[in-house]
């Protein structure tokens, strides 16, 4: 018999939602929740379903994640990014259950030289960023057992993400303009997932206390950094089999030079130093990481 309690996954259907559901399958008695079956926007949906499932430990990867569309739809971000999350540290506390929540390096404003630490201020810059920060606020305004992981540039083999849009238009087009003056941790969710799994682990087997002494923010990211253009040069780069055996031209360009409703922060690279400290976790580097999920994307028949 497994010694893993019951564990609650919201946000199924996402790409870190999915890599939890691999990583924890076999070690825990897991019960998946996608936007069908829990809308994180109603409060009341999900205290009911919380207190029915009755998890040990709650690991929300549900979020509003469309960053320019938040502009426009900021209640749905904050009922979702905001609003949620405190919900869900209620019904932790209530029942002396773990939440571990993803928040984003969207919480800082990019200005600072070197990378962000977890108690650097944060000042979002957009709605998106916004919205994440009122949900790490209302968790530690509940308190009781939690975990915030902030990450950045979260991609995966499938959904909807940087690396799959720029195999894309690899095949399409011969060069591509990408943004240089934006840079960060590309973090794949299968990283994410086995340092949240590894790290579950630890609490419910004992390792880091039973007082709950280790809940707060952490910053769980791939090492390194690179800017948008250089990750998408990384890209062509290593997997040419997926574009066809060619390797596109990509042109440096400035924030300024491709505007977004939403501003993104210049500097998003995030410092790992509490997690490793804390843990004993340290992620995989951004390269190594973009090597494994460059191999489990399959090549499209006309690459």
């Amino acid at each position: 018999m497994s010694i893993w309690p019951r564990v609650l996954v919201t946000g199924a259907d996402g790409q870190v939602g999915r890599a939890l559901l691999e990583t924890f399958a076999g070690s825990a008695e897991v019960i998946a929740c996608n936007h069908s079956s829990l809308d994180l926007s109603n409060p009341d949906q999900v205290r009911e379903k919380v207190r029915k499932i009755a998890p040990d430990i709650i690991v929300n990867a549900g979020a509003y994640t469309a960053v320019d569309r938040a502009e426009t739809e900021r209640d749905l971000a904050f009922a979702i990014n905001g609003r949620a999350p405190g919900v869900l540290a209620e019904e932790a506390q209530r029942a002396s259950s773990l939440l571990i929540h993803y928040s984003t390096d969207y919480v800082f404003n990019g200005s600072k030289a070197g990378p962000w630490v977890e108690d650097d201020a944060t000042d979002p810059l957009s709605v998106y960023g916004a919205s994440k920060l009122a949900g790490e606020d209302a968790i530690r305004k509940v308190g009781g057992r939690y975990l915030i992981f902030r990450t950045s540039w979260v991609y995966a083999p499938e959904g909807k993400n940087f690396v799959l849009t720029m195999l894309r238009l690899g095949r399409e087009r011969e060069s591509l303009n990408v943004v240089d003056d934006q840079i960060g941790a590309p973090t794949t969710a299968t990283e994410l997932a086995k340092a949240t799994h590894t790290i579950a682990g630890g609490i419910v087997g004992g390792e880091f206390g039973a007082n709950g002494a280790w809940s707060g923010v952490y910053h769980m990211t791939c090492a390194g950094s690179v800017s948008w253009c250089g990750f998408a040069r990384a890209i062509f780069e290593q997997a040419p089999g997926l574009v066809g055996g060619k390797t596109p031209t990509v042109n440096p360009i400035a924030t300024s030079d491709y505007p977004t409703p939403a501003t993104r922060p210049h500097n998003s690279v995030l410092a790992n130093d509490k997690l490793k400290r804390t843990f004993g976790v340290q992620l995989d580097s951004w390269e190594s990481a973009l090597d494994k999920v460059l191999a489990a994307i399959p090549a499209p028949p006309n690459a």
